[in-house]
């Protein structure tokens, strides 16, 4: 018989999070609601990683995610704990999901109401175009319906794994998630006019990829609005903090401005991390909520590319972009709380980006009114003060660990975007504007490893879902939660990642327990 406490080396209970973006908020809150002795480590000095804040003068500016949608995933974070997500962040329903403008001088918003949608679409173009949105939005639903338990709110799978999952017809429900073909191959079937193809091919985007490239599955994109999007009193980092509370509640420990500079492992698992001021820090796990090439690349020492994960490479790489935020008088423009300008040819700015390694030319403009409702109205306070709060964005390369944008590259970014914002019929003056500029340089700085991809990989091709990492390595105790890994970007993806993380951590210790060989008072094994 064997001493146990040479085979069973006592580790710490404490598990460390790192990065206090919504995967690792979402962790702290799962794991210390269920009893874990949490500490989150975050290198700047508050929560909300992407979902940040941008001081403007006296503004604050959500200089990240503005879409909130997916409220079951938050729901069902915070149900074990019994707190509802209306009693902490004010959530407005939007009507108006988004208002879209081109150089030909048309419009069309696209609402909450699919019939109502509808209608506008048979007015901006015709009937046929309509009759194909409808269409478009029941395929899109269904595949959203398909991958919502067995791929988005689960553990990776394979393949093979993800036909298990699925169930009796798998190859015909296999089939209609259309891997194959493009989205924007498949949105020609729907819509036979040019505009529409590029408004619903632009659902791309919001996985950082391309609508040339990425499969049709990502139709299930377009429901995830069509499901409902809210407006966050306050912009989405006011959801960051509220989540950083709910953790705290639960007995999360958090220390902002505290970077990481090694994970400390031993031949067994993890151990603890290292501060970058040289503290040692004792835990028997690691969240890692940060980009997946930082790790790989050993940015946090020896243990990234001992944990079997691989970096993103950079021609894998999905988009970056072009911001600024900034505090102006808008009020004559017909902004609504999300505004898109497409330009004149979106084949050619996807090429330049992702095969050139260019910014557009005549880039589709991103604008975020932060002050107004979802359909446009104004809010009193702005109107009093005159000027309102604004994000604008171009899509980007993520070569900002190869490229310097600042100062040329980003004044020649502005001067196209404003043109291109005047050509769709929003003429806005930015010469006076109090403004903040982030380009993929600044991106790269704020989230290292990525070269300033905000989605981690881009999904192009039909393999790309199933590439990225899982929440397990191949080091005991370590755990990966972010944009960056499965189920992959947003931030309701990145909070579905933080609770398969905690879901595999809780897993995976209960295991151990469950291993753990029987001993005596006088320590002795007794198996």
């Amino acid at each position: 018989m064997e001493n146990a406490s040479k085979t069973q080396p006592r580790r710490s209970r404490r598990v460390i999070v790192i990065g206090a973006g919504m995967g690792g908020l979402s962790s702290a809150i799962a794991l210390a609601g269920a009893g874990h002795e949490v500490m989150v480590l975050e290198k700047e000095a508050a929560p909300g990683g992407k979902m940040r804040h941008v001081a403007v003068g006296d503004a604050r500016i959500d200089g990240g995610p503005t879409v909130f949608t997916m409220k079951w995933v938050f729901d069902r974070l915070l149900a074990p704990l019994g707190i509802a997500l209306e009693s902490r962040v004010s959530l407005t329903p939007a009507g108006t999901l988004a208002r879209h403008a081109w150089q030909d001088g048309s419009r069309l918003d696209l609402f909450a109401d699919i019939d109502r949608s509808a209608a506008a679409i048979e007015a901006f173009s015709d009937a046929r175009n309509a009759e194909g949105y409808s269409r478009f939005c029941a395929d899109s639903a269904a595949i959203h319906d398909t991958l919502r338990d067995t791929y988005m709110a689960a553990q990776r799978p394979g393949m093979i794994e993800l036909t298990r999952r699925i169930g009796p017809l798998s190859i015909g429900k296999m089939l209609a998630l259309r891997p194959f073909q493009t989205l924007w191959g498949a949105l020609g079937g729907y819509f036979p006019d040019a505009r529409l193809r590029q408004l619903f091919g632009r659902y791309a985007t919001y996985c950082g990829s391309s609508p040339f490239s990425s499969p049709a599955t990502l139709m299930l994109v377009a429901h995830v609005e069509q499901a409902g999007v809210w407006i966050v009193t306050g912009g989405m980092h006011t959801l960051a903090r509220a989540f950083a509370t709910i953790a705290a509640e639960q007995g999360a420990v958090f220390r902002y401005g505290t970077k990481v500079a090694r994970i400390e492992t031993d031949g067994e698992g993890i151990t603890g991390v290292i501060l970058a001021d040289g503290e040692r820090i004792e835990a028997g796990s690691v969240i890692f909520n940060g980009d997946i090439s930082a790790l790989a690349g050993g940015l946090l020492g020896d243990a990234g590319p001992s944990a079997g994960v691989r970096a993103v490479r950079p021609r894998d790489r999905s988009l970056s972009a072009v911001t600024w935020c900034a505090e102006v008088d808008a009020s004559a423009l017909p902004l609504a709380h999300h505004t898109v300008m497409f330009g004149d040819d979106y084949r050619g700015e996807f090429e330049m980006i992702f095969k050139d390694g260019q910014t557009p030319r005549r880039p589709t403009v991103y604008v975020c009114a932060q002050d107004r409702s979802s359909d446009g109205d104004l809010s009193a306070l702005a109107a009093r003060r005159g000027r309102e709060r604004l994000l604008v964005l171009t899509n980007a390369p993520a070569n900002g660990d190869t490229t310097d944008y600042e100062p040329e590259r980003t004044a020649a970014c502005l001067s196209e975007t404003m043109a291109q914002m005047a050509r769709c019929g929003f003429p806005l003056d930015f010469s006076s504007a109090t403004r903040m500029a982030t380009a993929p340089d600044g991106f790269n700085r704020l989230f290292p490893g990525s070269g300033g991809a905000l989605y981690g990989m881009a999904s192009h091709g039909w393999m790309a879902s199933f590439s990225r990492s899982g929440s397990r390595t191949a080091i005991p105790g370590l755990y990966l939660a972010g944009g960056s890994v499965h189920p992959g970007a947003g931030v309701p993806m990145a909070c579905l990642s933080g609770q398969l993380a905690a879901a595999s951590l809780e897993a995976d210790h209960a295991l151990t327990r469950r291993s753990r060989p029987m001993v005596t008072s006088g320590g002795m094994s007794m198996a």
